[in-house]
């Protein structure tokens, strides 16, 4: 029994809006019990063990490669040749930078993909370099999500060493673009332009640490840039003149008088703004950028709709109270993030296994909703899922990110990826 993962719900540390997952449908607990107590499976375990070392230099080497947003390629490089020297087939790199190979299965079963993100959130020149203190591992990245490539190797290797076969081919993929303006480029373009395009039937994301969480839920998300536009002119001398500071403020208090539901929870921000000259001016620019998150399509929908509206309220507002005899306020808005909402139910095939997988090893997970790869195939209709990468991690986005290399925790959750993807995957 993970001890990292109990303390975990102990501390209270899972996420908002999570809930506590319930006793699976016996033939799914039937179907991991068959798994895990297999010959084959407690070799792929033993060759884990075994794999823990190189597992962490992996880790390392990856974490060391800089992949900041859109700048991606030497990483994916990388991957590419690491997932070539485990013997795939079809190994590539896609028009969109993804890195990928094919386990080829006996045949009979759904395409299966399992997948971690090549990408950060820091900007080119930030330090890569690892910092080691005992079992602890320390860089910007190094847990998020370079923890996640090596774990989907380490897998890789766990069934060849067991000589596992499975009826799916299994498509392990280092995609880009998972982080912040990234906004799920590279699965978008797998699931809606790539080779396997309607293909796929079962998607994992090996993404997040630290809990004992399944992502089964997609929190979509709408973010704009606004620029608000004028004539501008002296502080004092065109005094009275249509100003588009007082529009974007208009919109940013009539934003926040909108009432969001707490369930299905929907949430939104006025988040970064700039502009203007100097403080004697009339600016003639200033903008602001905002963030709308739902678990809900049809919420996030309605609010889009409301703050689209609330623009064009604001700029009406503006330019029949002041003077616009020098030009009246426009504004360019620009869609800068639009990420799909999306949920896996939790009678799904995937989900009931990945659950009886967490409880074959003595650990009660929660269902929770999160912003990860997966929300693209669940807003498609796909079964998709986000499961952990490691055991110990924390302060992700952060320059003193952190994951610890323990190796009970760090094997137990290799041991709930490796049950779940050949509970789904068909192993024979």
């Amino acid at each position: 029994m993970s001890k990292t993962f109990l303390s975990a719900l102990a501390a209270g540390t899972l996420f908002a809006g999570s809930a506590l997952a319930q006793d699976v449908d016996p033939a799914h607990a039937e179907t991991v019990k068959r798994i895990v107590d297999s010959q084959s499976f407690k070799a792929a375990v033993e060759a884990l063990q075994k794999d823990h070392d190189r597992w962490i230099s992996e880790v390392i080497k990856l974490t060391e490669i800089p992949a900041p947003p859109f700048k991606e390629q030497e990483r994916a490089k990388a991957y590419m040749e690491m997932l070539k020297a485990h013997g795939l087939a079809e190994v590539e790199i896609d028009e969109e930078g993804n890195a990928m190979g094919v386990r080829k299965g006996t045949g009979g079963g759904p395409l299966v993909v399992v997948s971690a993100h090549l990408d950060t959130v820091f900007p080119e020149g930030t330090d890569v370099k690892v910092k080691r203190d005992g079992s602890r591992l320390a860089a910007p990245g190094v847990g998020d999500d370079s923890a996640g490539l090596a774990t989907l190797l380490s897998i890789v290797r766990a069934m060849d060493a067991a000589g596992i076969k499975t009826k799916s081919d299994i498509v392990f993929l280092g995609d880009v673009g998972e982080e912040g303006p990234g906004d799920l480029r590279g699965v978008r373009y797998f699931f809606t332009k790539g080779k396997y395009k309607d293909q796929v039937k079962y998607f994992f994301s090996l993404d997040g640490g630290g809990t004992p969480t399944i992502t089964n839920c997609g929190v979509g998300s709408k973010r704009y840039r606004v620029t608000y536009k004028g004539p501008g002119g002296h502080s004092f001398q065109a005094f009275g003149l249509v100003n588009p500071m007082t529009a974007m403020a208009q919109t940013v208090v009539e934003f926040y008088k909108i009432q969001t539901p707490a369930n299905p929870k929907t949430t939104y921000a006025a988040s970064v703004t700039g502009g203007g000259t100097s403080v004697n001016s009339i600016p003639n620019e200033v903008w602001m950028e905002f963030d709308m998150r739902s678990v809900d399509a049809k919420e996030l929908d309605r609010l889009e709709k409301r703050f689209l509206a609330i623009v064009n309220q604001s700029l009406e507002t503006e330019n029949f109270a002041r003077s616009t005899k020098e030009g009246s306020v426009s504004a360019d808005i620009k869609l800068i993030g639009d990420r799909p909402a999306g949920r896996t139910d939790e009678k799904q095939d995937i989900v009931q296994i990945a659950t009886a997988a967490f409880q074959a090893n003595g650990i009660p997970p929660a269902y929770e909703c999160a912003s990860t790869d997966s929300n693209m195939p669940m807003s498609l209709g796909i079964p998709a899922l986000t499961i952990p990468r490691t055991g110990k991690a924390d302060r992700f986005h952060a320059l003193d990110e952190w994951m610890d290399t323990d190796p009970q925790s760090n094997l137990t959750v290799k041991k709930i990826v490796l049950a779940t993807v050949l509970g789904v995957a068909g192993a024979q």
